[in-house]
């Protein structure tokens, strides 16, 4: 209790300093620059709330307990304000549990809220039509537009593109004059930055009974010595229009260094969560289940696998802002990532402020 007075102390000073507080109830600058897992030590909190802190709020994808080992140490001013973010955002829609915003349908309105922000400022929102070449200006090599499969020419003054659209070597009209001769094959190549392992599953039944939509977190080590990542499952039910009545759906992802760590970590989230479908599982009898109908996991009825590489994209075309892969792993901190990238994106492209403007879109074109 004591922690969690001190966290929102500081979250209170935080927001009141801009109005002239003076600042006495701030966690030190040095302890917020310190690992997140030493700031934690300190307050001397039992390993499960220390662990729940960690990988369900502040989304640490890898253990924190081995700092030697681990990729990516969590500083405290981010585990902070992860802290934050969620204390911000449970009970804000009063249909969704915890602080978490799932997709219905199976997917988000993002593109959508897009579509309609872009069309009220006068942008084309172009559907089902490939790009299938980058437009080049002749003088300078910069990127002045797309060309589509039908054949039509899309002028813009800027160009955003991901990852998966760009690919190695993408087509261009025409060749630029400014680009150095010498450069080999390999500089052309998209540098792979890590790994996500993803599966889907249908299970019959919720992995806890009395839930529908949860995000079920496996910290590093809980599922067997050697994992040194952070295993997520979110889990959707029919309510949100992704499946039949009475199923559900699993969407897992973690973090890997290659497709066997990655498969074998997936495979024992889904060992932990369901039951396999009967055909192998000949043991278990219809009596046996029904005697333990309280106790027992949701059966898979079908499930995949496969494994996702974030790339960085070692682009040769001047002026093509790229949004960065990676931000399509995490669930809530996904959104707040995002926005991060535009707004980047959007000063670079404008020479703006941290001030931001709503100016219409329809000199930039999104692929």
């Amino acid at each position: 209790m004591r922690f969690f007075k001190l966290v929102q102390a500081h979250i209170e000073e935080s927001t009141e300093n801009a109005q002239g507080s003076d600042g006495s109830r701030r966690i030190k600058d040095e302890d917020l620059e310190s690992p997140f897992i030493e700031f934690l030590n300190k307050q001397r909190l039992p390993l499960k709330i220390k662990s729940i802190i960690l990988y369900a709020i502040a989304m640490a994808d890898y253990d924190q307990e081995t700092p030697e080992l681990c990729q990516n140490l969590l500083k405290t001013k981010d585990g902070i304000e992860s802290l934050a973010l969620f204390h911000s955002s449970v009970g804000r829609f009063t249909n969704a549990l915890g602080a978490m915003i799932y997709p219905i349908y199976g997917q988000g309105e993002l593109p959508q809220a897009f579509c309609r922000c872009a069309a009220v400022k006068g942008a084309l929102y172009v559907l089902r039509m490939p790009v299938t070449a980058l437009l080049l200006s002749k003088e300078n090599g910069d990127c002045k537009g797309v060309r589509l499969a039908s054949g039509q020419e899309i002028l813009s003054q800027h160009l955003v593109m991901n990852p998966s659209v760009a690919g190695p070597s993408p087509p261009v009209l025409p060749q630029a004059p400014n680009l150095p001769e010498e450069c080999s094959e390999s500089d052309g190549k998209d540098e792979v930055i890590e790994k996500v392992a993803r599966g889907i599953c249908i299970i019959r039944g919720s992995v806890k009974s009395d839930l529908s939509n949860l995000l079920v977190t496996f910290p590093p080590r809980s599922l067997y010595s050697e994992q040194v990542s952070s295993v997520r499952v979110l889990q959707l039910g029919s309510g949100l229009s992704v499946c039949p009545s009475g199923m559900f759906v699993l969407y897992l992802s973690t973090l890997c260094e290659n497709v066997v760590q990655g498969k074998k970590l997936l495979q024992a989230a889904v060992n932990a969560l369901v039951a396999p479908p009967l055909s192998e599982n000949p043991t278990a009898t219809s009596s046996t289940q029904s005697e333990n109908v309280g106790d027992a996991k949701p059966t898979l009825l079908w499930k995949a696998t496969f494994i996702q590489e974030l790339e960085k994209i070692a682009s040769m075309i001047p002026i093509v802002g790229v949004t960065e892969g990676i931000l399509l792993y995490t669930y809530y901190v996904m959104t707040v990532n995002v926005m991060k990238t535009v707004f980047s994106i959007f000063k670079s492209v404008y020479n703006v402020s941290d001030t931001y403007l709503l100016i219409g879109p329809s000199k930039m074109v999104y692929v």
